[in-house]
């Protein structure tokens, strides 16, 4: 097979080098240094995505499950006398025709990948999967960085060699990058740029941009799309791109960016915010979008959405927020993607309103109250309000986005509407707040997740737009603090799960940011904690801190009382936590996986034996 494939390259490369006695004619123009593009409009003028051939090259070719699963390439265009060349994955249920067809962008440091090809291909869709970092997984045909960089070097003989994306005269490459230099925040002049000066089409943003829209064209032209049913959507630098494609090209009807694509917002080249900032996007964005964003995702921030939604010229959006999570995401926020195609692609899906919320500080209780509006159209599960008092929109704060603490309360219903009272910490920080409203589908819903592992959901989050108050309106209504610094770091009775987390759904264990809201942080850094548990067998229980972890032997058929300080605790490569100070996670788990810097990963703990532990409570000791 390799062999094969290596025939039909460079037989490709021999055509190709009989072309090039012939000019080939430039995608786009080129222009005197002062009049290089410097915004959206100027950007785009000048590329038809229609315009040239796509040279499709179809390099492997399988069928799993009833799907057609083939590795293809098609051309981007031509760059200073060079073809690029974009590699993807594409596949469609065999024998399909006329279906809508999604574009899957990937994210940094992922790969294009089959599995999304394969459980949309179950639901009726076609899916184009494309390598623009040029890495890649189909079965049969794994392109990994071992193999891009060796296909940059274009030794055929090396082992590793297999083609994929090729840039040509360009660098749009990530992790690595080809030329060793970031081009999605600055703007380089150099020669792996389409112009010699800073100039919007210098961000490999916009080549990747080039791409998709070619990825479009691919789409409309294959026997099994149904070309005005086109959807777009991806993960993180996937869910830029995202919206970076729904700006430029009104092909796409339906788009799911997900933690990205809301808050690249900075001025620090007019060139890059004009051209391919996300405001500057969102404000070209007409088809109707779901934002996938997680409650702390550092990367497409919640604080942005209310901006967000009022860029963006289409009323017909949606949120999915999931609290606690950072670029991460349950079931139940992944499967907006593939509800939000369902209702405006294949018109099998219909979504309930967007919930609407209104806070009133000037009441009785002296408390913050919200009011939350609730479309009752499907069944709903439950309707929950999360709130924190860590937000900031000063700078970029990494650790406190990532770690910011969101208290659950849990909303009355009352003459139709739902309201809960809402306990503060200060007056002297904002608040931010909002609602999710969870529903029941009738059917479970299958799909690939973020990072392509199969999920299965059969309810889903339905967000309202975050309400951000600011101190003086807290102090000006009289609102008063009821949450004081506790001892109490747990006490694990009704909906104490609501303001903990996890990833791995299928198992027991949480972890929270409690330990970064000061209410609960410890008395001194050097103070200890006391947990109780309850467990029916014998078991080994992993309590976590931010990179460190210590294992308790819990006993079976009786409560478990364990005290631990700090310095109880280690990280991968067996160093101490010093103190509690500045620690921001605290979890509850039944094992974790520790990556020293060099060497094994280590594996502690083991799988849970008989029914999930039974948590009593979770003390500082003065």
């Amino acid at each position: 097979m390799f062999k094969q494939q290596l025939l039909k390259y460079l037989l490709l490369l021999l055509f190709s080098l009989s072309l090039s006695a012939e000019k080939l004619q430039e995608t786009l123009p080129s222009y005197p240094d002062a009049q290089v593009p410097k915004n959206f409009e100027e950007m785009w003028k000048d590329f038809d995505p229609r315009k040239e051939p796509l040279d499709v090259e179809v390099l492997h070719e399988t069928e799993q499950d009833g799907v057609v699963i083939k590795v293809i390439r098609f051309r981007v265009g031509i760059f200073k006398g060079q073809k690029s060349m974009m590699a993807a994955v594409y596949g469609y249920p065999k024998g399909a025709k006329n279906l809508p067809g999604l574009l899957q962008v990937h994210g940094g440091g992922q790969y294009a990948q089959y599995q999304a090809i394969v459980t949309n291909a179950k639901r009726g869709y076609t899916t184009l999967s494309i390598a623009w970092a040029g890495r890649l997984n189909a079965p049969g045909y794994v392109v990994s960085p071992t193999e891009v960089k060796a296909f940059w070097k274009g030794d055929t003989t090396d082992k590793h060699f297999k083609v994929t994306t090729d840039w040509g005269a360009l660098d749009a490459y990530h992790a690595p990058s080809r030329s060793g230099i970031h081009a999605f925040g600055d703007l380089p002049a150099d020669k792996w740029r389409i112009d010699n000066v800073k100039s919007a089409r210098n961000s490999s943003w916009f080549p990747i941009t080039m791409a998709t829209r070619r990825a479009l064209t691919f789409l409309e032209q294959q026997p099994q799309v149904n070309g005005d049913k086109l959807g777009v959507y991806g993960h993180s630098m996937g869910g830029k791109i995202t919206v970076l494609t729904a700006a430029a090209d009104k092909r796409v009807k339906a788009a799911a960016p997900s933690c990205g694509g809301i808050s690249d917002r900075e001025k620090k080249h007019a060139e890059h915010y004009n051209g391919v900032g996300d405001a500057t996007n969102l404000e070209n964005i007409t088809c109707p979008t779901v934002f996938l964003s997680p409650a702390n995702d550092f990367h497409g921030r919640i604080n942005d959405l209310p901006q967000t939604i009022k860029e963006i010229k289409t009323d017909q959006w949606r949120i999915a927020a999931a609290p606690h999570n950072n670029h991460q995401d349950i079931p139940e926020a992944e499967v907006a993607t593939q509800l939000w195609m369902d209702q405006y692609l294949k018109q099998s899906f219909t979504w309930p309103k967007a919930p609407t919320t209104h806070v009133m500080l000037k009441n009785n209780a002296k408390r913050p109250i919200i009011v939350v509006n609730v479309d009752e159209s499907m069944p709903i599960e439950s309707v929950e309000v999360y709130y924190t008092q860590q937000g900031s929109t000063v700078g970029k704060d990494r650790h406190r986005q990532i770690n910011q603490f969101w208290h659950f309360a849990k909303p009355n219903l009352h003459k139709g509407k739902y309201a809960a009272v809402l306990d503060l910490y200060s007056t002297e920080k904002p608040l931010w707040v909002y609602a999710n409203v969870i529903y029941k589908m009738d059917k479970e819903v299958t799909g690939a997740g973020y990072y392509y592992g199969t999920y299965k959901a059969d309810k889903f989050i339905n967000s309202s737009l975050l309400k951000m108050i600011a101190p003086t309106e807290l102090q000006a209504a009289g609102i008063e603090t009821t949450i004081q610094k506790t001892l109490n770091f747990e006490d694990f009775k009704e909906n104490w799960e609501k303001e903990w987390f996890t990833y791995k759904v299928q198992q027991w264990g949480r972890k929270t940011h409690k330990l970064y809201h000061p209410a609960y942080q410890p008395p001194s850094p050097n103070s200890a904690m006391t947990l109780k548990v309850y467990a029916e067998q014998d078991n080994a229980l992993i309590i976590g801190v931010d990179k460190y972890v210590k294992e308790f032997q819990v006993k079976g058929g009786q409560i478990n009382e364990f005290t631990f300080t700090a310095t109880d605790f280690k990280d991968a490569d067996d160093k101490i936590l010093p103190s509690w100070e500045g620690t921001k996670e605290f979890r509850l788990v039944e094992s974790e996986a520790l990556r020293p810097k060099s060497g094994k990963v280590k594996i502690i703990g083991k799988a849970w034996q008989g029914p999930k532990p039974q948590f009593k409570e979770l003390n500082w000791i003065k």
